[in-house]
C-alpha cells in the first residue's frame, strides 16, 4: 500500500498533536496521479481502487502512518500570531521514493484540528482541484513545488457563503516545515524544541550545511532561485505569509494563487490582499522580509547572539545577488540568452517595460517570440523595433530552442480553472481531466484544443480576483 518511513513524528510531541482525520461520508475518488505514485513506490492499482479513495479520505489510517497536525506560528500580511498551525490537514506520514527522497503525504480538508481556530477543517471542491492543477503545472515547468497525488469526494458538503461540495487533496512535499515552524518555538523560547527542529530540517534538507549559519544560506540560495521561477512563470502566490513559506525551498499552499494574463507588475488577485502587499513585483522583497523573520528566529541557537545579529544580516542580505542572478538566467533563457549577466538587464526590462504599458500578454507574448517580428499585444511598433535590433545582437545561436525550453505555451489560466471547477461542482469531471492533460505539458505544440486551452481570456472572460477557500 504506502510503505511509511516517518521521521517528523519521533521530534518532541510539543511540535504537533497526534490525531486521526475525521472519515467522511462517501469517500469517491476524483482524480488520482499516477506517475507521482510510481515515483513514491505506491502501487498504480490500489491508488485506483476504493481502498486508496478510503484512506486517501481519511476514513482508514493505514498500518504505519503517524497522523499528526503541525504547529507552526507566522506573520500573516505583516502581523504577528503567536499560534497557527494545521488547521485543516493531517500529515499522514513519510515516504522515501524510488529516487531516495523523502516526501510527506498530508491529506488537506481532513477535519478539525486543536488549530482550526473555529474553521471546519474541511476543503471545498473548487480550491482542491485548483491546487492539483497548478502544483501539478509548476511542477511540468521544473519550479520546485508540492505535488498532488489524488483528489477525493467526501459525499458531504461544505458550508462557505453556501453549500458546496467537499473534497480532500492528498499533498505530498519535501516536507510541510515552513518559516512559522521556527517562529513558534523561538516565541516560546523554547530552545530546545527550536535546535531539534534546526537539526531535523538539516538532516533532512540541506546535509551538507554547516550548521545554523549554513541553514540560513541554505534558505536564502533555495528562496533566491524558487522566486525568481515564479517570476519567469507569471504566478502570484498570493499570501506569502511566512507560515506559507516551506524551509525546503518549495512553493507550498496554493490559496488565492493565480498566473497573470494581461503583464502588470502590480497586479494583485488574493481578495484578502487589499493592500497589494503580495502582489507580484513585491514578491522578491518579501521573500527576503519572510528569510529575515527566520533568522531572528534562528538566533537563539547561536552562543553570541549579538554577533550572530550581524553574521545573519550580512547572510539575508545576500538574498538581493542570488535573487537578480537568478531573474537574469530566468528572463535572460526566455529571450533567448543563454549566458545572460547584468549587461542584459536592461534589454530585458525594456521588454518588460513594452509589455506593462501595451497590457500584453506575459505567457503568449513570451512564446510568441521566437516565431513572430512582433508578439501580439505589443502596440508601439516602433519602440518594439528598436528593442528588436538590439535583441537580435544578444541573443544565443540556438536561442528558439533555448526560448521553447523556458516558455511555456499553456499555463492553468484564471478563467480555464474556473470553467473547469464550475464543471466538477456540476458532476463533469471531463474538462479537469482535459487541462491536467494540458497543463503539465506546458511546453509542447498547440494543435487546437490545446490552442483554445492555452489564448488569453476575452474581456468577459476575464477573472479579477480569487478566493483561498477557507
Amino acid at each position: 500500500m504506502i510503505a511509511f518511513d516517518n521521521s517528523f513524528a519521533r521530534l518532541p510531541d510539543r511540535m504537533f498533536t497526534r490525531l486521526d482525520p475525521t472519515p467522511v461520508a462517501e469517500p469517491r475518488m476524483l482524480a488520482h496521479n499516477d506517475a507521482l505514485a510510481r515515483l513514491l513506490g505506491i502501487d498504480t492499482a490500489w491508488l485506483a481502487s476504493p481502498a486508496a479513495a478510503q484512506v486517501l479520505a481519511g476514513n482508514t489510517v493505514p498500518d504505519g502512518a503517524a497522523p499528526l497536525a503541525q504547529l507552526y506560528a507566522g506573520h500573516q500580511f505583516g502581523n504577528w500570531n503567536p499560534q497557527l498551525g494545521d488547521g485543516r490537514a493531517i500529515l499522514l506520514g513519510e515516504v522515501v521514493g524510488t529516487d531516495g527522497l523523502r516526501r510527506d503525504i498530508q491529506l488537506k480538508g481532513a477535519g478539525p484540528t486543536p488549530y482550526s481556530r473555529s474553521g471546519d477543517g474541511r476543503a471545498w471542491l473548487g480550491p482542491v482541484l485548483r491546487e492539483y492543477l497548478v502544483s501539478e503545472a509548476m511542477a511540468a515547468m521544473g519550479i520546485p513545488t508540492t505535488r498532488a497525488l489524488a483528489a477525493v469526494a467526501t459525499g458531504e458538503s461544505v458550508y462557505r457563503e453556501t453549500a458546496l461540495p467537499g473534497a480532500v487533496l492528498t499533498r505530498v512535499a519535501a516536507s510541510h516545515i515552513r518559516v512559522g515552524s521556527f517562529q513558534v518555538h523561538a516565541a516560546r523560547q523554547d530552545t530546545d524544541a527550536l535546535r531539534a527542529l534546526a537539526d531535523h530540517v538539516i538532516a533532512r534538507h540541506y546535509p551538507n550545511a554547516d550548521g545554523i549559519p549554513g541553514l540560513l544560506d541554505a534558505v536564502v540560495t533555495a528562496q533566491a532561485s524558487l522566486i525568481a521561477r515564479w517570476m519567469g512563470a507569471g504566478f502570484i502566490h498570493g499570501v506569502m505569509n511566512t507560515d506559507n513559506m516551506a524551509i525546503s525551498g518549495e512553493t507550498i499552499d496554493y490559496g488565492p494563487c493565480a498566473f497573470m494574463d494581461a503583464y502588470d507588475p502590480q497586479q494583485v488577485f488574493s481578495s484578502i490582499d487589499r493592500q497589494g502587499r503580495y502582489a507580484y513585483a513585491n514578491q522578491p522583497g518579501i521573500a527576503l522580509w519572510n528569510i529575515a523573520q527566520l533568522a531572528t528566529a534562528l538566533i537563539p541557537l547561536m552562543p553570541d547572539q549579538d554577533a550572530a545579529v550581524d553574521d545573519f544580516t550580512t547572510r539575508i542580505n545576500r538574498f538581493s545577488d542570488l535573487y537578480q542572478s537568478a531573474w537574469l538566467q530566468v528572463f535572460g533563457a526566455k529571450i533567448g540568452i543563454a549566458d545572460a549577466g547584468a549587461k542584459d538587464a536592461d534589454l530585458i526590462q525594456r521588454l518588460l517595460t513594452l509589455m506593462a504599458e501595451s497590457g500584453a500578454d506575459f505567457t503568449q507574448t513570451f512564446a510568441d517570440l521566437a516565431t513572430t517580428d512582433l508578439p501580439d499585444g505589443i502596440t508601439d511598433r516602433d519602440a518594439f523595433a528598436r528593442w528588436a535590433d538590439d535583441w537580435h545582437d544578444r541573443r544565443s545561436p540556438d536561442h528558439a530552442a533555448l526560448m521553447d525550453r523556458a516558455n511555456p505555451r499553456i499555463i492553468p489560466r484564471n478563467h480555464r480553472v474556473e470553467e473547469v471547477i464550475a464543471a466538477a461542482v456540476a458532476g463533469n469531471m471531463a474538462p479537469f481531466d482535459t487541462l491536467l492533460r494540458a497543463v503539465t505539458a506546458p511546453y509542447a505544440p498547440l494543435d487546437a484544443e490545446r490552442a483554445d486551452l492555452a489564448a488569453p481570456p476575452t474581456p468577459a472572460e476575464i477573472v479579477t480576483a480569487t478566493f483561498c477557500g477557507t
